[in-house]
C-alpha cells in the first residue's frame, strides 16, 4: 500500500470531504441530497460549538478516505459514537484504506472513554455489509429508521 496517513481532519479539508461526500451519495443513487453547504460544513466541525469530528485518510498528500463520526447517548448503553460516514474514493476501495479508519476510530472511541459505536449500511450495499461482518458487527433487523426534516 502507498503511504497512508490517518489523522484528524482539519477545517481545510472541509472542501475535500465535502467533494467524498458527494461522491458517496452518487454511488448511492441520491446525489440530489446533499443538501449541506460547504461554510455549515465548517462551523459545524470547527467553529464554537462543533458537533462532528472525521479521521481522514491521507494518500501521498490526498484525502482519500473519511471516517465521520459524533457522540450519540444511549439511554441504555451511554456514551457511544456514532459512524456517520466511512467514505474510501472509488479509486482506492479495496486498498485497505476502510479497514485502517475503522480500526483508528475504534481506537479513539476506547481511549475517549465511549461504550461502543454504532452506524447504519444501506441493505443493498453487500460490499460494505461484508466489511462490517468482520468487525463482527451487530446488524438489528428490529429497528426501523424514522426522521423528520426540518
Amino acid at each position: 500500500m502507498k503511504n497512508v496517513i490517518i489523522r484528524e481532519a482539519k477545517k481545510e479539508d472541509c472542501p475535500r470531504i465535502l467533494e467524498l461526500i458527494r461522491e458517496l451519495a452518487l454511488y448511492e443513487k441520491a446525489p440530489d441530497e446533499v443538501t449541506v453547504t460547504l461554510e455549515e460544513m465548517e462551523e459545524c466541525g470547527f467553529g464554537d460549538k462543533p458537533v462532528w469530528g472525521s479521521l481522514v485518510a491521507e494518500v501521498d498528500g490526498n484525502v482519500e478516505g473519511i471516517a465521520l463520526h459524533y457522540d450519540r447517548y444511549s439511554t441504555w448503553k451511554g456514551r457511544r459514537l456514532y459512524l456517520e460516514d466511512l467514505i474510501v474514493t472509488e479509486k482506492m476501495r479495496g486498498s485497505g484504506i476502510g479497514k485502517l479508519l475503522l480500526d483508528e476510530l475504534i481506537v479513539y472511541g476506547k481511549a475517549n472513554n465511549y461504550h461502543g459505536m454504532v452506524w447504519q449500511v444501506l441493505d443493498w450495499n453487500e460490499p460494505a455489509i461484508n466489511f462490517y461482518k468482520k468487525y463482527n458487527a451487530d446488524f438489528d433487523p428490529e429497528w426501523i429508521n424514522v426522521s423528520v426534516n426540518f
